[in-house]
């Protein structure tokens, strides 16, 4: 990639840095949505980098602005790799199974914009619970 002005560097800069604050922090406020990405061996060796990459595309391409990604170890699911964990304040957290690039912007588009839990794709959570 060659960079012929300043003007797309400021760019690149700019949609990079928004990249590290979604990573590390989310927007201001009381009810972020943490997504958290096991990001262990396991997950790595499973697709997991791809997978967080595609949740931070999905959410900067739909500028979702209260929720907080968080790359973590070892979430305890390494034969469902790679596993992702949906916390939204006041729900049960969700823990997601083999969740490569579109299973990830469906999470997206289907359970934090839509309200709706992709079930076909849970591990755990408390309507699974007798």
């Amino acid at each position: 990639m060659t960079i012929k002005s300043l003007e797309e560097l400021i760019k690149i800069r700019e949609g990079a840095q928004k990249k590290v604050n979604l990573r590390q922090s989310g927007d201001d406020g009381e009810d972020i949505i943490e997504i958290l990405v096991g990001m262990a061996t396991c997950g790595i060796a499973a697709g997991a980098r791809e997978t967080l990459h595609a949740i931070i595309e999905e959410i900067n391409h739909r500028e979702i602005k209260n929720i907080r990604v968080v790359p973590v170890g070892c979430l305890g699911y390494c034969h469902s790799e790679p596993v992702i964990q949906v916390n939204i304040p006041g729900e049960e957290p969700i823990l997601y199974g083999k969740v490569d690039s579109n299973k990830a912007k469906e999470i997206i588009h289907h359970h934090i914009l839509g309200g709706n839990i992709l079930k076909d794709s849970v591990l755990i959570n408390t309507f699974q619970r007798a």
